[in-house]
């Protein structure tokens, strides 16, 4: 079947159960929860606020237990679409680009059953950022938490909303999040700033006029990152002037501008997200000044900047006030996603990856304004000194170091099938018919070698305890990786460019460092990162720029292995158990040519 997919707007079905009042908290058992305070409304004056909760709550611990039950159903399709005016075909969850927003408040479950209507692709769907407490199984990994969702079949995931602010799912299976296979997560609780209107997630992309899969097999696979045409804001931009539809049927020319209305003086909050494959943008709206008030569901304490920038797999929440510092005549603004053309793969389109921001809703006008913003040439995004979170933790106890260094293996070198980077010169291979939870639940002491299991245990003693991974990059190619880390939030300890790990650790920032789930390891330089060993699960570690993760640029921490199991609920273990059975029933179309992430 062929359809065009609107590259705007949304079509989902969302039942919500009756509000129960939220009079209780949902906490880890095992330690002491936060006594609950005086009840505060959250308003456009108060967004610290959140009923008898807020800012100050310790998110990792504690959160709100309301009664509600949100329910989704998404649709993952394959078809035609033109979202910048080019036909090509796309994977989309309910046939748009971007899928529907899924909206919680803090404390809420989520029940999300996902379809996969494509014919010859498997899938499986990932909650960019959720912790997952104890429920590793809804982490949505083929090869580590589950099997592929084969074609007809559905998979109900399950979870408790312990976060809130702005986030993304998207497709882990290979490619396919590449391909249109993303969308947005709006979990609404408090803020370290006030604001009037939420304009919600504001995703910026880049865009390929061929199937990110062709560019895999005939380019990528080789090493070289495949040039990409053009980006999009969310979901849309319009095509580049030389598509001429009298030689090319598929400029089809149906793209237009992402718009935003403002209205002066008024505060807006937007929450910019990147899905890109292989983009890192600086975000910048004309005359305005930015006010960064969290980043990766972490409130930090503001600061305000011209511009933001934000790597793959990265979100940012920031404040607007609509009010220019120097007026144009027409009241138009342009939005930009400025490509950083050193830390992201070739584009032919970088310039006009744009939005505009109107104050007349009545205008058609292009923008006259001028950039104000110069664009960054560093890849290490966003300055660690003004990312502080505001719930301040300090790393008090690193428990264990693990030491990665990252090389690579060029295609055809020791049998490699395609181009391979290497963490201790293992690349990340997995068989989404066997994930690593069946290990687990096999009882099983060795995983396979190109599953790169790292095992991590706490000593028991009760006191926190912290795991620090540092990855040292080995090679002389300079690339910067952002690396995202599942099931946990990080400590960034270090981010040094062009320098050697020598094993001290004495310089480490242990006092309330920046705290985020992606963060960039710099070319030729090392990051240390640590996260609390506080969540049983097989979690993945691995850069999210798309052709990265295909080449093999991956590990996985099994975390308190002998626990996995005892805190997972039955009716996920057989959804496992099911998903498991009807995918090896089925057999696969495309063989597997990548990593499988």
């Amino acid at each position: 079947m062929k359809q065009t997919l609107l590259a705007l707007g949304a079509f989902f079905t969302a039942v919500t159960a009756i509000a129960l009042p939220l009079d209780s908290l949902q906490s880890n058992p095992h330690l002491t929860p936060l006594k609950p305070r005086q009840g505060c409304e959250n308003t456009p004056t108060s967004r610290e606020c959140w009923g008898e909760f807020g800012l100050d709550t310790n998110y990792y611990t504690t959160w709100p237990n309301t009664g509600n039950t949100r329910e989704y159903w998404l649709s993952v399709r394959q078809g035609d679409c033109s979202p910048d005016g080019y036909l090509r075909t796309c994977m989309t969850f309910n046939g748009t680009i971007p899928g529907p927003t899924i909206f919680a408040d803090w404390g809420d479950d989520l029940v999300i059953h996902v379809t996969n209507n494509m014919l010859e692709n498997g899938t499986a769907i990932h909650w960019h950022g959720l912790h997952m407490r104890d429920n590793s199984l809804n982490d949505g990994v083929p090869g580590v938490t589950q099997c592929g969702i084969r074609p007809g079949d559905t998979q109900t995931y399950r979870f408790k909303v312990t976060q809130y602010g702005s986030t993304w799912y998207h497709s882990h299976f290979s490619l396919q999040y590449a391909e249109g296979l993303f969308g947005g997560m709006i979990f609404n609780g408090p803020a370290t700033a006030d604001y009037e209107v939420d304009l919600g997630n504001l995703f910026l992309s880049d865009w390929g006029h061929t199937e990110a899969f062709h560019l895999w097999s005939t380019v990528a696979k080789g090493g070289r990152p495949p040039t990409l045409e053009t980006g999009l804001i969310n979901g849309t931009n319009t095509i580049t002037p030389n598509c001429n539809p009298a030689t090319d049927a598929r400029c089809v020319g149906q793209g237009a501008k992402h718009e935003i209305i403002f209205k002066e003086n008024t505060t807006y909050l937007i929450r910019l997200v990147n899905p890109a494959v292989d983009s890192v943008f600086d975000f910048s709206i004309d005359q305005h000044d930015l006010t960064v008030i969290a980043q990766d569901l972490v409130p930090i304490k503001p600061y305000t900047t011209d511009s933001v920038q934000i790597s793959m797999g990265q979100r940012y929440d920031i404040v607007v006030t609509a009010k220019p510092k120097n007026k144009t005549a027409d009241g138009n603004y342009w939005l930009r996603a400025g490509l950083i053309p050193g830390c992201s793969g070739p584009n032919l389109n970088a310039a006009n990856i744009t939005g505009i921001v109107r104050y007349n809703k009545d205008s058609t006008a292009l923008p006259s304004s001028t950039n104000h913003n110069t664009i960054s040439t560093s890849c290490l995004g966003e300055p660690l000194a003004s990312l502080e979170p505001y719930l301040e933790l300090n790393v008090t106890n690193m428990f264990n170091t693990t030491l990665e260094n990252l090389g690579t293996r060029p295609q055809g070198v020791d049998g490699a099938e395609w181009f391979q980077w290497t963490l201790n010169t293992s690349s990340l291979h997995l068989d989404p018919s066997h994930p690593t939870l069946e290990h687990v639940f096999n009882n099983e002491s060795i995983f396979p070698t190109p599953y790169n299991v790292v095992g991590v245990q706490p000593s028991g003693t009760g006191e926190q305890q912290w795991q620090v991974l540092i990855i040292q990059d080995q090679t002389q190619i300079g690339a910067a990786h952002p690396i995202h880390l599942h099931g946990h939030d990080f400590w960034v300890l270090a981010a040094v460019p062009q320098a050697t790990f020598n094993g001290d650790t004495s310089g480490f920032n242990t006092a309330n460092p920046s705290r985020r789930d992606v963060a960039v390891l710099p070319g030729r330089g090392y990051l240390a990162i640590a996260f609390e060993l506080d969540n049983p699960g097989a979690w993945l570690v691995h850069c999210h720029i798309a052709w990265h993760a295909s080449q093999g640029l991956s590990l996985e921490f099994v975390e308190s292995q002998s626990k996995i199991r005892s805190g997972l609920l039955q009716r996920d273990i057989d959804e496992f158990e099911r998903t498991c059975q009807r995918w090896t029933g089925w057999p696969p179309v495309h063989p597997q040519e990548d990593s499988g992430i």
